[in-house]
């Protein structure tokens, strides 16, 4: 087995990740979000790189079961019919709708990570989930989006503690086990601090989020194993694994 990561989405190599499983990750707060919203019963989530391209993209699905949601810089774009805020996305409103996505950074790292063998997104919130599903595989790539192309501590805390899982629980306790440089990083720091919320709000990204008033996201986007759900991207459609 072997687990490379990479803190920032420029360091990524696109065509290098077609025999790899990859994981991509954006803690605070699209990862999080894609994921409470499919536990929650959406049939789809469609991340797009800009806010003209979503536009499209929910006009050609049809308004009335399609919901545009996502953020720049943190805030609700204008317009749209949800932000980027997990606790907008309640069963009551998500339910069965098509949600199409712009987000600041995240969308953009599920973008790259496309040409992967498969791509699972992950958050803390079912990272037990993702971790059994990755205990039998052979070649994995963690990507996390980071903040606007720079190192988010908080997605590179969610990857070690993801590393961390997916060797205790591999299927072959005697396999040999290769790591890059950054997932060795992100493993002793996922042994020397735990997920909280307050870990979250130390971060650059938890701070963002607490100066525009949503310091309740930093509550669910620590909820280490929230949901035990896997969800998967084909071709830029994100879905339930197995849905």
């Amino acid at each position: 087995m072997r687990i490379d990561t990479y803190f920032t989405v420029p360091e990524v190599d696109g065509a290098s990740l077609s025999e790899s499983t990859v994981v991509v990750i954006d803690v605070v707060r699209a990862t999080t979000t894609i994921i409470e919203a499919l536990a929650n019963g959406a049939r789809a989530v469609f991340p797009m790189e800009s806010t003209e391209d979503a536009v499209r993209l929910a006009s050609s699905l049809g308004r009335e079961d399609s919901l545009l949601c996502g953020e720049h810089k943190g805030e609700k774009i204008e317009g749209f019919d949800l932000g980027n805020s997990p606790a907008e996305f309640t069963p009551e409103v998500v339910e069965d709708k098509k949600l199409v996505m712009s987000t600041t950074n995240g969308t953009r790292a599920l973008s790259v990570a496309q040409e992967g063998a498969r791509v699972l997104p992950c958050a803390l919130t079912n990272l037990a989930a993702v971790a059994a599903e990755l205990a039998s595989t052979e070649l994995i790539a963690v990507v996390c989006a980071g903040q606007e192309d720079g190192f988010a501590l908080d997605d590179a805390l969610c990857a070690g503690h993801l590393i961390q899982r997916i060797v205790e629980d591999r299927d072959d306790e005697d396999e040999e086990l290769e790591f890059n440089d950054a997932s060795r990083a992100a493993r002793a720091l996922a042994q020397a601090r735990k997920p909280t919320r307050r870990f979250l709000s130390l971060a650059a990204g938890g701070k963002a989020v607490i100066d525009i008033g949503l310091t309740d996201d930093l509550v669910i986007c620590a909820d280490v194993d929230r949901h035990d759900i896997v969800v998967e991207m084909h071709d830029q459609t994100i879905t339930r694994a197995g849905t």
